[in-house]
């Protein structure tokens, strides 16, 4: 997948536990390691404007975009 959610990153730089993060903005643990693992396929965002208060960042600082690799042989760029 091609778009990244740091969530990891920035829970480390704001010295908070997963567990603080998801009591803070009402979804269950297991909903938020979905999003840590980068294994959701979609986000609200109602709960992207959560994770930005409760960090006090940006939906930049949050989402990133890593390209994927073409294919070897494909003429794709």
């Amino acid at each position: 997948m091609a778009i990244m959610i740091n969530l990891d990153v920035l829970l480390a730089q704001k010295k908070m536990s997963s567990g603080e993060l998801a009591d803070r903005i009402g979804i269950t643990q297991a909903n938020l390691s979905i999003l840590k693992t980068n294994k959701a396929r979609a986000v609200r965002f109602s709960t992207l404007d959560s994770l930005c208060r409760a960090l006090h960042c940006q939906p930049g600082d949050l989402l990133v975009y890593v390209p994927d690799e073409p294919e070897k042989g494909s003429d794709v760029l």
